[in-house]
């Protein structure tokens, strides 16, 4: 599985572009082969360069998938929207997604020592 991350920095732009989040949804939703997505609100920013405010993750089959719906009339037009709320003032990667199961996780965790 592939997503494309959005990270959107704290901007004078942003908030006042904040509004029309609903509309980027509205065509970001609509993206071909969009699997699901996750969106997450920064409540506090601990470290870094750039203070983030919010993070959106769509998630894809694949690489190709992320690619192509990007380059879809509603991939395009969710871009072009977001460049306008932000002024530019955000970070998109695509990443390679793997994910794990706490209790698959334990399987392989050598036992706590005896207090």
């Amino acid at each position: 599985m592939h997503k494309l991350v959005i990270l959107i920095e704290e901007s004078e732009a942003w908030e006042q572009g904040e509004e029309r989040w609903p509309d980027f949804l509205h065509n970001a939703e609509r993206m071909p082969g969009l699997r699901r997505e996750s969106i997450s609100q920064v409540e506090h920013f601990l470290f870094g360069d750039k203070a983030y405010v919010k993070m959106h993750e769509l998630f894809f089959d694949s690489r190709s998938a992320v690619e192509e719906a990007m380059s879809s009339h509603y991939g395009r037009a969710a871009g072009e929207l977001l460049q306008r709320m932000t002024d530019g003032r955000m970070t998109l990667f695509i990443a390679d997604h793997k994910e794990d199961e706490m209790t698959n996780i334990r399987k392989y965790q050598s036992p706590e020592p005896a207090a």
